[in-house]
């Protein structure tokens, strides 16, 4: 019986550079393929043959072709190789997910995090993404979770910050259109105001230098979605960030009312409980999302055009 010493056996990686090149037709593509340079794939072929004492390919001409004796040994090794492949050892084990748990406030997942989720899933098909919500202002502790987003009424450093930008006043085109000729800002609360502990008014009024206190009537709403909606459908003036507006704002729901912007009274601001790859992935990738909301929301509002529209007879509200 003859011991494997008496046989040429070439190498595996050989093999796989053969085979591979004799699929594709092409070394290029077989060298892409096995993540080789195109030299290396076509040394380990040479190798190959010079091992067999066969030429395999026809290299004359523009195409890559077998020979007949490689379109032989190509046959007789495809089976070889599916065997070997099969074995179950041979077979890679699945990788494991890691999993993340993630609580963030209702408005913040609606309007940022869950119309990018598939993205998410793509490019970092390995994580596995747990959301829980979290009620704001609700006096009721959220459980520890691996990465928290939460509203901050302290002060937080800019570079914690997700959605750092001003609050803007919105309103639906059908309600500014019953208040024509009216004069901004001195004149915009007699408009009604919505409002929410969230995001009060005073802080704006301050900045529209008027001395008003904070408003005590008008429709009262802790959700920040609800009182985007609330607004789309004409229920009053809305404080917030347009960021969060967006979907709003592209419809033309709402629009800008005047010019004057404030700082939000709190800050949505990311706390990472767990240091993993996976969460520090996540941590990147979110806080990249944010910017891009807030580069947009942006935009809607310095172009009115980018939306469907602004007040009924076609003109913007002043501004």
């Amino acid at each position: 019986m003859k011991s494997c010493n008496d046989y040429r056996l070439p190498s595996l990686d050989a093999l796989l550079a053969f085979q591979t090149a004799a699929q594709l037709k092409s070394f290029e593509r077989a060298a892409q393929a096995l993540s080789l340079t195109a030299s290396a794939l076509r040394k380990r072929i040479a190798g190959l043959e010079q091992l067999l004492g066969l030429a395999l390919f026809d290299r004359q001409g523009g195409t890559l072709a077998l020979t007949a004796q490689g379109q032989m040994y190509l046959e007789q090794l495809t089976p070889v190789l599916t065997q070997l492949v099969a074995i179950p050892v041979h077979q890679r084990p699945a990788q494991r997910k890691q999993r993340l748990t993630l609580s963030c406030p209702p408005t913040f997942a609606r309007q940022i995090l869950i119309p990018r989720l598939e993205e998410h899933s793509q490019q970092y098909p390995d994580i596995d993404l747990e959301i829980q919500l979290s009620a704001p202002m609700s006096g009721t502790e959220t459980p520890l979770r691996d990465i928290q987003v939460s509203g901050d009424s302290a002060t937080v450093e800019p570079q914690h910050r997700l959605l750092d930008e001003l609050l803007q006043p919105l309103a639906a085109p059908g309600l500014l259109s019953r208040y024509p000729g009216i004069r901004l800002p001195q004149e915009l609360a007699c408009l009604p105001l919505m409002r929410s502990p969230l995001e009060p008014w005073q802080p704006w009024f301050q900045q529209a230098h008027l001395a008003l206190s904070e408003p005590d009537q008008g429709p009262s709403l802790l959700d920040l979605g609800m009182m985007l909606e609330a607004a789309a459908n004409a229920q009053g003036v809305v404080l917030a960030r347009p960021s969060l507006a967006r979907d709003w704002l592209e419809s033309g729901r709402l629009v800008a009312v005047g010019n004057v912007r404030s700082a939000p009274s709190y800050h949505y601001q990311l706390h990472m409980h767990q240091r993993s790859e996976a969460a520090q992935a996540f941590s990147h990738w979110l806080t990249q999302i944010c910017h891009e909301a807030v580069e947009q929301g942006q935009r809607y509002l310095s172009d009115p055009h980018q939306g469907k529209s602004g007040s009924p007879d076609g003109k913007n509200f002043p501004r």
